[in-house]
């Protein structure tokens, strides 16, 4: 521990003392600029500081988040005292860019908590990034995405390039006031010790001994994780099910499972939307019960929010968890059984009307789908709404015409998005007579009358109107499909695929959707009445909540799918 004592190597005779903090000493030994300089170093600090103490949630921000000790930064001024000044300077900037790199990752973590309400995982969001910038290009243009990409990559090398000169800033000053340096990494490392064993935390969530780089930790995790769900998808009870012994309790019925994107449970709960959806959704309900319709609600958890729908479609469909993109890719790598391939080996026709998708979807392939409509299949020739898509009346009206039309056709089972409802929730169509869809042109009337995303998202009052509107307008559709195209052998499941952002719904929301299975014919309700379900097109707050991984083998058992004896 000879660095404990060790004093500042003298100036050479010829050239003058300096300090970074205060600069070259001027006439009479007095510091040039010190406030200056001093300045310069509190500001090198901020980023090192933010990349180390910050917390990865805006509802943590506070002058309390800051007041940690950061184990890393003790060990990087532990590690300069002892290294020679050209490792030094190496040392410095290697240790700059990892801090850097960590605080761009802290800032993607605030991004993801506001839009998806969950922390960024290195090892499978990347994927993200390609949607992303997907849905920029088509809710604003080609030009606008790439701009927006290019500020982003500028900043990124901003901030790398900033953190590493704050640290070999900081690292120099270290170096010339050892002494100093020394006894504070001793103080400071004994207050962080004692933090640690007690778990103090000024901020509930924050402990005051701070580990940056425990996110290392989280892509092990992530990689031990995805492991252990690959063993998962191989294990399935309906796997080998003969078909005569799958759904046989359905058989004849045209079956629809219809997702209303960023349907959750807040939709119907939170005072700011409850109004005005659960009115939408009672008149229907009085209006289908009349129609001799009944309904059975309650909630599923999504594996996401506020975005990332295909996590909960396949979550829904294969009867596993697939809460990232890196589970998404290794399930669509199996031939996992899903519930369309369910359908299939019985004997429907297996279709999916996906109105989002501009290019063709790989996925249906491993779903099992005998027909895949994405948008341009779907010939809509009407002006496009919220992010460049037709309104989910067109879509249900093209389904509609293209397999239920023909009075003998064969049974089919649907899978339906509802996609109106995707952020930025505007402009929002209107209901328009079913007999006028068409090719989609009858809608400019609506189209010229809505109003534009950019209203909605400059100001949270506004989107939050719009948002509810939205959702207001594709259950409208859904269920006014019901009402005039719904028969004896109609089934429909629809659901929420997760709830919005929470810049929506604000933090700290569940991530619980609604789910309903409406039928005209009450022996398909029977069947699901040991579930426990609430009467009605909507849950009520004690109605049950399963993980919406469970859905699918409770739902082959309940309309008489066997499971297969195992080997």
């Amino acid at each position: 521990m000879s660095f404990l004592t060790r004093s500042p190597r003298p100036p050479a005779v010829d050239a003058p003392a300096t300090d970074d903090a205060g600069g070259a000493d001027g006439a009479g030994g007095r510091p040039k600029r010190p406030v200056g300089a001093w300045a310069v170093t509190a500001l090198a600090c901020l980023p090192v500081l933010f990349a180390l103490v910050a917390p990865s949630e805006l509802s943590r921000y506070g002058p309390g988040a800051f007041v940690r000790v950061p184990l890393e930064g003790l060990l990087c001024v532990a590690l300069v005292l002892v290294l020679p000044a050209r490792r030094r300077r190496v040392a410095a900037l290697l240790v700059g860019a990892l801090f850097g790199l960590l605080a761009v990752v802290k800032v993607v973590d605030l991004g993801f908590q506001a839009t998806l309400d969950r922390a960024f995982r290195p090892a499978s969001d990347r994927p993200f990034i390609s949607a992303g910038v997907g849905f920029l290009s088509e809710s604003f243009g080609r030009p606008a995405a790439i701009t927006v990409v290019v500020a982003v990559v500028l900043l990124i090398v901003a901030v790398i390039g900033l953190t590493m000169l704050s640290v070999l800033r900081l690292t120099r000053l270290a170096a010339r006031h050892t002494v100093v340096a020394a006894r504070s990494v001793a103080v400071l490392g004994a207050v962080w010790a004692a933090c640690a064993v007690f778990g103090a935390q000024l901020v509930p969530g924050t402990p005051v001994a701070a580990v940056a780089l425990d996110r290392a930790l989280q892509v092990r995790d992530d990689l031990q994780g995805h492991r252990l769900f690959t063993e998962q998808v191989t294990h399935d009870a309906f796997r080998t099910t003969p078909g005569p012994e799958l759904l046989t309790a359905l058989r004849g019925k045209d079956v629809l499972f219809s997702f209303v994107e960023s349907y959750g449970r807040d939709a119907i709960e939170d005072p700011r939307f409850a109004p005005q959806v659960g009115a939408v959704l009672d008149a229907a309900d009085r209006r289908l019960r009349a129609a001799g319709y009944a309904s059975r609600s309650a909630f599923l958890t999504s594996p996401t929010a506020g975005g990332g729908s295909w996590l909960a479609h396949a979550t829904l469909l294969s009867g596993v968890w697939v809460d990232d993109q890196q589970r998404h890719h290794d399930l669509l790598g199996t031939d996992r059984f899903t519930l369309t391939r369910a359908f299939g080996r019985a004997g429907w026709r297996t279709v999916a009307v996906m109105p989002g998708n501009t290019k063709a979807w790989p996925e249906g392939a491993f779903y099992g789908h005998d027909r895949v409509y994405n948008q341009p299949d779907l010939k809509y020739h009407g002006p496009p709404f919220n992010w460049g898509t037709p309104p989910d009346q067109y879509s249900l009206s093209f389904f509609q015409r293209t397999e239920r039309a023909a009075p003998d056709h064969a049974p089919v089972m649907g899978e339906i998005a509802l996609v109106s409802s995707h952020s930025p929730w505007t402009p929002t169509p209107r209901l328009i007579p079913w007999d006028r869809a068409g090719d989609g042109a009858a809608f400019a009337a609506a189209a010229a009358s809505a109003g534009r995303w950019g209203d909605a998202l400059r100001d949270p009052g506004r989107m939050r109107t719009a948002y509810r509107g939205s959702i207001e307008y594709s259950l409208s559709a859904l269920l006014s499909y019901v009402e005039t195209y719904g028969d004896d052998d109609l089934v429909l499941v629809f659901l929420g695929d997760h709830q919005p952002a929470p810049l929506v719904t604000g933090q700290d929301a569940s991530r619980d959707v609604p789910i309903t299975i409406v039928a005209r014919d009450r022996a398909v309700l029977d069947r699901i009445s040991g579930w426990g379900w609430h009467e009605g097109l909507k849950p009520g707050r004690r109605a049950p909540v399963w993980r919406m991984d469970a859905f699918r083998d409770r739902f082959l058992a309940a309309f008489g799918s066997r499971p297969a004896p195992q080997r």
